[in-house]
């Protein structure tokens, strides 16, 4: 198999493995973890700088319009890192899937309204069953399912700003996470200050853990990155997935979060968005295929 491959399903597996790991950090406060996931991160991203020589190369980099598009990724990835550590520790796994298996249609949505990208189509449907199973969980439980919406909106976002962004993924990582270095350690020394910090106060497993947000954090975005130069974007497109599922599935049968007929009825008007969208894709490059050879054949 292509190593690509492995390399995405690493990344995959990593992230849809994370309710699990936040799950056992649920006593300490979102805000907490999210600190020591932003301050562990950069220690580890700009220690492989260092290690590879290479803070000189994005040192001279650094210019006022690649800090400020820095600067939106770092707050766009900061409040989806936060909602999420919540949303796990608070019980709501199946609802971040749900942020997880929107977020493709809505990053196709984006593109047309920001990039100017062109949708065939019958590539509207899909985006219009995602929203009226959204639309239907709304009208079901008498609020939007904000947890979901904040998730693939930041993240879609993130994407788009990323899409603009020049560095690549090790260097402008490292770059977000500096930018929220300072004061993410602030409010950490804030909370161990006030007696309110977990840190050196709990247990020495949730210390580890604390210590380890950084590794489980940036080595499955190194993955992915190491994924996207060696094998097809439609390929990854279709791994993508495994992540959100395996969430659903720990959310559902592992943690026994409710999952009602409402929320089936929602979830599957997304589900059939994803199916169609996956196949329209398939018959359309099959097409293409199929033209260019019968072109080189006449």
């Amino acid at each position: 198999m292509n190593k690509g491959v492995w390399y995405a399903l690493g990344a995959f597996i990593t992230w849809g493995l994370f309710p699990i790991y936040w799950k056992l950090l649920a006593g300490v406060p979102a805000l907490q973890l999210l600190g020591h996931r932003i301050v562990w991160s950069f220690l580890l991203l700009i220690g492989i700088i260092l290690a590879g020589r290479q803070i000189i190369l994005l040192r001279d980099k650094l210019t006022r319009r690649i800090l400020l598009i820095y600067s939106v990724a770092a707050v766009l990835i900061a409040i989806n890192w936060l909602m999420y550590v919540w949303a796990v520790g608070a019980g709501y796994i199946v609802e971040t899937s749900l942020g997880y298996f929107i977020n493709p249609l809505l990053s196709v949505l984006l593109g047309v309204l920001f990039l100017g990208e062109r949708l065939r189509p019958f590539q509207w449907l899909p985006i219009g069953l995602a929203a009226a199973g959204v639309l239907y969980l709304t009208l079901a439980y008498g609020s939007l399912p904000w947890i979901a919406l904040t998730l693939a909106i930041t993240f879609g976002f993130y994407g788009l700003v990323k899409k603009m962004a020049p560095l690549g993924s090790l260097h402008g990582l490292t770059l977000e996470t500096g930018i929220l270095f300072v004061p993410a350690l602030g409010f950490l020394l804030y909370s161990e200050f006030t007696g309110k910090g977990a840190f050196l106060h709990a247990s020495p497993l949730i210390d580890v853990m604390l210590v380890g947000a950084g590794l489980v954090t940036v080595a499955p975005l190194l993955l992915f990155a190491s994924a996207v130069q060696r094998i097809p974007l439609t390929t990854l497109g279709v791994l993508q997935y495994v992540n959100p599922t395996m969430q659903f599935l720990l959310g559902v049968v592992i943690f026994k979060e409710p999952f009602d007929q409402h929320r089936l009825i929602g979830f599957c008007a997304v589900w059939a968005g994803l199916i169609l969208y996956g196949v329209e894709g398939f018959l359309t490059k099959r097409r293409q295929i199929v033209q260019a050879r019968q072109g080189i054949e006449t």
